[in-house]
């Protein structure tokens, strides 16, 4: 049996976000998973070594890699589209499991199982979504002041409501990148290099 699996989800590359804004720097859903999928992989060795966690960095990172997979089926909708009302959000949810069911459903039967644990986002240990979501958060708020440093304005409100969103969520983890990591990613190659 051929599957068109790795084929179709590579053509997450073409899929643009943020696209009802200007962007100074184009952003494609795949440099944005793998974005994701390292500051995941850091914020959960973050927590096994400094909060007591034990959680499985690997598969949080796999998971990561998948996270946004289904938009290859359903595109990349903008967040304010998205959680614009109750019915567009179950709604749009509700897309998105199906389109997670029918990529799993283009595996050859023998990894179905094996790629439903890291693709299928109800079945995603609760703590291993939240290092998830937390990391996505943290790669959107680094694009908007991206932007902002940039000169384009147009992200600066979407930067402050990233910026309040960050600060609500109750993870240790998030405020140590933060503040270990996040400032550097202001300074030009020149000035990390000395």
């Amino acid at each position: 049996m051929k599957s068109h699996f790795f084929a179709y989800i590579s053509k997450i590359r073409w899929l643009q976000r943020w696209g009802l804004k200007r962007n100074s720097v184009m952003e494609n859903v795949m440099e944005h998973s793998w974005e994701v999928s390292v500051i995941s992989h850091a914020l959960a060795l973050i927590r096994n070594r400094h909060f007591d966690g034990d959680l499985d960095v690997n598969a949080i990172v796999v998971a990561a890699l998948y996270h946004d997979c289904s938009e290859v089926i359903t595109g990349d909708m903008p967040t304010p589209i998205k959680y614009h009302s109750t019915a567009i959000t179950q709604a749009y949810k509700s897309i998105e499991k199906q389109a997670e069911h029918e990529l799993l459903n283009l595996l050859p039967t023998e990894f179905q199982e094996d790629y439903r644990v890291v693709m299928i986002g109800d079945e995603l240990p609760q703590d291993h979504k939240n290092i998830i979501k937390a990391a996505d958060t943290i790669s959107a708020y680094l694009k908007c002041k991206m932007e902002v440093r940039a000169g384009n304005q147009e992200f600066s409100i979407a930067e402050k409501d990233i910026e309040t969103k960050l600060k609500s969520i109750i993870l240790p983890e998030v405020k140590y990148f933060l503040e270990t990591f996040s400032s550097s990613y202001e300074l030009t190659l020149d000035e990390l290099l000395k």
